[in-house]
């Protein structure tokens, strides 16, 4: 009796909340950079892992992620599979890793493109930025067999970069509408940009910024970090088209005073 008690509560607590249909994370990971000293890839994967494991989201839209970090994140974490290629269409670089709970959600189809002139061209760029920039997405289908699509991305990262951030978003918000169609829609990323930015309006205009929305926050608003724990800009977001918000937290999780990454994720519950 008491062996199934712990069966039935173990399987319960591996559902999704019923206060939630989805729970999704946006994550930059910061990239395997051996010059980060204590703050190397190796010291900050168990607390990344751990980050995940207590967040418990059914999806996650990572920026920075170098295939090995994916690997090491899915073998930790039985039920999760991870997709995606890199910025130059192989997988030595940077990818828009997404990471999703197989027994939770089926990916029916997935693609990417790129953030330029020619968004179809593998590893293209446009508008003066120093590396090229992409967007990596899946459909999925829920346990209801209900559809949506997840897109996940990372923008142009130099103070320079203002107008190649609005040119992004008006193609990626293009784009998304040609792939998705009138199907809901989840997008994670890094936008370098804050909400006072021209990039953000074009997507606030579209979408609807869960952070803002949420009826129920925790954590800081601001994301980014830089392994301080003291966040000073807010450039990580989660938006939503036929979703509802229904929380936000800025996860700031460490260990012993090291973060998992430089960036705070964001950690959404949506209806």
């Amino acid at each position: 009796m008491i062996r199934w008690i712990c069966t039935a509560l173990a399987l319960l607590a591996a559902l999704p909340s019923a206060a939630r249909d989805l729970r999704v994370m946006s994550f930059n990971v910061r990239y395997p950079n051996p010059q980060d000293g204590p703050d190397r890839w190796e010291a900050r994967a168990p607390i990344l892992i751990d980050t995940i494991r207590a967040a418990d989201p059914d999806l996650i839209g990572t920026q920075e992620l170098f295939r090995r970090q994916g690997d090491t994140i899915v073998r930790a974490l039985p039920g999760w599979r991870w997709f995606g290629r890199d910025r130059r269409g192989r997988h030595a670089d940077e990818h828009m890793g997404i990471f999703y709970r197989s027994d939770r959600l089926r990916l029916v189809r997935q693609g990417d493109f790129w953030l330029s002139d020619t968004p179809d061209r593998v590893g293209s760029s446009s508008w003066g930025i120093d590396l090229p920039r992409m967007v990596g997405w899946g459909e999925f289908a829920r346990a209801d067999g209900s559809r949506f699509v997840f897109f996940d991305t990372h923008f142009p990262h130099r103070d320079i970069d203002d107008d190649a951030r609005t040119q992004a978003a008006r193609v990626f918000l293009a784009r998304m509408r040609a792939i998705a169609g009138t199907l809901p829609v989840v997008i994670a990323g890094d936008l370098n940009a804050t909400p006072d930015s021209e990039a953000y309006r074009t997507f606030a205009a579209a979408l609807t910024d869960a952070w803002e929305r949420a009826p129920v926050k925790s954590g800081p608003a601001l994301t980014f970090h830089d392994f301080t724990g003291t966040p000073d800009r807010r450039i990580d977001y989660v938006f939503v088209r036929g979703f509802t918000p229904v929380s936000a937290r800025v996860a700031t999780d460490q260990r012993g005073g090291r973060y998992p990454s430089d960036h705070f994720p964001v950690v959404v519950d949506l209806k």
